[in-house]
C-alpha cells in the first residue's frame, strides 16, 4: 500500500490499518516497514470484533485479527470488502485502485444514472485489519 499511497490520496482515500498488536509493536513494525499511513493498535479488541474479524486462536493460541480490507465511504457505509483467512493473501493496491475507480464511476463500463446521488468516495477510508506476525 505504501508504494501507492499518493494514488490513494489523489482519490481522496485515507488508509487506516488496525492491528491487535500492542502500540509499541505496531509503531516499531510500521517504522521498520516504512509505513507513513495511519496504523492503529486495537490491543483490547474493541474494533476488530465489530467487523467480525476475530481469528480465534489464530496467533499461537491467541486471538488475532483476520486479514481484511474494507472501503468505507464518506457516510460510513462499507462499499467493498475483501476477507481472507490467510494473512499472506491480500488485495493488491492496483486492484483496490481499480475498484475505487469503478465505485466512483471513473470507468466506462460502470456508468450509473444514480451517480449524482451516490455517497462521495472523497474522504473515504481504506480500513485494513492487520497482524504483524
Amino acid at each position: 500500500m505504501q508504494e501507492h499511497l499518493a494514488e490513494f490520496e489523489a482519490r481522496g482515500v485515507r488508509i487506516v490499518a488496525v492491528s491487535v498488536d500492542p502500540p509499541e509493536v505496531t509503531r516499531d513494525h510500521s517504522a521498520q516497514q516504512g509505513y507513513t499511513f495511519t496504523f492503529l493498535s486495537d490491543q483490547e479488541m474493541e474494533v476488530i470484533p465489530r467487523y467480525d474479524l476475530v481469528h480465534a486462536g489464530g496467533g499461537r493460541g491467541e486471538d488475532i485479527a483476520r486479514p481484511a480490507e474494507f472501503l468505507i465511504d464518506s457516510t460510513g457505509t462499507i462499499r467493498w470488502v475483501n476477507l481472507t483467512d490467510d494473512y499472506r493473501v491480500r488485495a493488491r493496491p492496483q486492484e483496490l485502485l481499480r475498484i475505487l475507480d469503478e465505485l466512483h464511476g471513473r470507468t466506462r463500463h460502470r456508468q450509473s444514472p444514480f451517480r449524482a446521488t451516490r455517497p462521495s468516495l472523497s474522504r473515504a477510508q481504506l480500513f485494513l485489519a492487520y497482524e504483524s506476525a
